[in-house]
């Protein structure tokens, strides 16, 4: 990976902490229709807008965006948007570690970049169904291109089976089992691939140092487990796991997850063309009882 060029609340060095370690297994999404055991989604007919906002706790530019990205916390695929907050890495060490940062998502961003032909990395950063929108903060500008993502057929289709997992004896913590299909449509590259990210909302940290110390944070969709890639091999490709339900908190600067909390969570899945890292298609459940 390149070393990013400076930018506001961009930071070059990179190094990879994980202070909160959340263990889940992974899932897939769209449009909900809740049932007594199960919870189905479906991706809509026409193209949706995966919005990654790439963040971090170390950052005071961050802030803004990251209640910016909350007005979608209860979105889902069938109204056009499906946002996700990664959190990167590359702040941690100067002065603040941010427990929900992971250096895949450094990558990530990294990665995608470079397809657009940059090399500039920095937060807050914004793509909307892969490419860059560096004026997400113009109502216009963000709405013209979501607009113009959903007036497009889709070109995959994704779904998702959740069924909530009791919890066990001794304590055990319960989980769910996430099937998720995904299928492209006919006349598609040979390059897509599938990917299923875990997130979780209602998050709140207490900054006692870097850029944000003093301030309290909330966050919502933040991912927590990220999957993939996972090529789609003669169109088509599935991902079926567990998600346990349980936290280990070893950030004692920061509150533990709530482990009844399943409302909490949701999962989203979506197929991308890895040579252009053109996002097809797009779909997120909340997590059922």
């Amino acid at each position: 990976m390149r070393t990013p060029t400076r930018r506001p609340c961009e930071r070059r060095t990179i190094r990879g902490t994980r202070g909160f370690v959340l263990t889940m297994a992974l899932a897939i999404s769209g449009v909900a229709q809740a049932a007594t055991s199960m919870c189905t989604a479906h991706s809509p007919a026409h193209r949706v807008a995966l919005v990654e906002l790439y963040s971090s706790e170390g950052c005071n530019s961050c802030p803004p965006a990251d209640r910016w990205l909350g007005q979608w916390k209860n979105s889902s695929a069938s109204g056009g948007v499906v946002p996700l907050e990664l959190h990167v890495d590359y702040w941690n060490g100067l002065g603040w570690n941010d427990r929900f940062s992971q250096h895949q998502f450094t990558e990530r961003q990294q990665s995608l970049t470079d397809l657009a032909g940059a090399h500039v990395i920095y937060t807050p950063e914004v793509f909307v169904s892969g490419r860059e929108l560096r004026s997400w903060s113009e109502a216009g500008s963000f709405e013209g291109r979501v607009q113009k993502l959903t007036s497009e057929p889709a070109q995959a289709d994704v779904t998702i089976e959740l069924a909530p997992r009791a919890a066990g004896a001794q304590g055990a913590a319960g989980g769910i089992d996430v099937d998720a299909r995904f299928t492209a449509h006919a006349a598609t590259k040979d390059t897509l691939n599938a990917y299923v990210a875990v997130y979780e909302n209602d998050l709140v940290s207490q900054v006692r140092a870097g850029e944000n110390r003093g301030a309290t944070l909330h966050h919502d969709r933040v991912v927590r487990q990220w999957i993939g890639p996972v090529p789609l091999v003669a169109g088509s490709a599935r991902i079926h796991q567990d998600i346990a339900m349980s936290a280990e908190d070893n950030d004692a600067n920061a509150p533990s997850m709530s482990k009844a909390s399943a409302s909490g969570f949701g999962v989203v899945a979506f197929v991308e063309d890895a040579s252009t890292g053109d996002v097809l298609q797009a779909a997120d459940l909340a997590a059922c009882h």
